[in-house]
């Protein structure tokens, strides 16, 4: 089986493609970052998400919380909404600086050691937050880099980096998952969630899957602490 490494962060997004790429007659080598980040559910999430699926799954520990400078790794209130169409274009304050560029690089270094030539990151273009780092021009230009910067590359054994969802609304992501076997119940989306797990309901990340699973007409079954 070709080898691919799955960039996994227990949300769902990233559980989706996990299960297109084992579709697609992957093996699957999962890859989760504790990055500092303000909770660790998302983690527990991934480690779920991760059995029956991943070969093997690599929990890496860095520090991106030593920079701060987002509401997810440093002292910053995580803003709360109403309603999706509070949302505004600008780049909220969520954004982890340099979050993917740091964990494509781990994901690439991996994947050199398994003589692996392709990498999977959930990254959307459309239902999402407006992060640079998600875009297609990103994605792109990151793959070019890595076969400039590999042995594989220089080779001629050409490194693709594959953003299945990049161009799929968040309706379509939940119904490609769902008919993959994707138990969406063990992941989470939520920025700020409550000790026991349940998500806030208000954050970016929570309105816009909530808005995902209204439109896919499906019923999200995380628990939220407003039922």
């Amino acid at each position: 089986m070709k080898k691919a490494v799955v960039l996994l962060s227990g949300g769902l997004d990233s559980a989706t493609v996990m299960a297109m790429a084992q579709a697609d007659g992957y093996e699957i080598y999962a890859i989760s970052f504790h990055y500092g980040q303000r909770h660790s559910m998302e983690l527990d999430c991934a480690i779920e998400q991760a059995k029956g699926r991943a070969k093997e799954h690599k929990m890496v520990d860095i520090d991106l919380g030593s920079f701060g400078g987002s509401a997810l790794t440093a002292d910053i209130n995580v803003p709360k909404h109403d309603h999706i169409d509070e949302l505004t274009p600008s780049i909220p304050v969520t954004y982890v600086p340099a979050r993917n560029t740091v964990f494509l690089s781990y994901a690439l270094a991996w994947a050199e050691v398994l003589d692996a030539s392709d990498i999977f990151i959930g990254v959307n273009a459309l239902d999402y937050s407006g992060y640079p780092d998600c875009r297609p021009e990103f994605i792109e230009a990151y793959e070019r880099m890595a076969n400039l910067a590999t042995v594989a590359g220089i080779e001629g054994r050409n490194l693709k980096i594959h953003a299945p969802l990049i161009e799929m609304t968040k309706a379509e992501i939940i119904h490609q998952g769902l008919a993959l076997g994707v138990d969406y119940a063990k992941t989470t989306s939520c920025y700020d969630p409550a000790p026991n797990g349940y998500s806030c309901g208000h954050c970016d990340s929570c309105l816009l899957r909530l808005k995902g699973f209204k439109d896919a007409g499906e019923k999200d079954p995380h628990p939220y602490i407003e039922n």
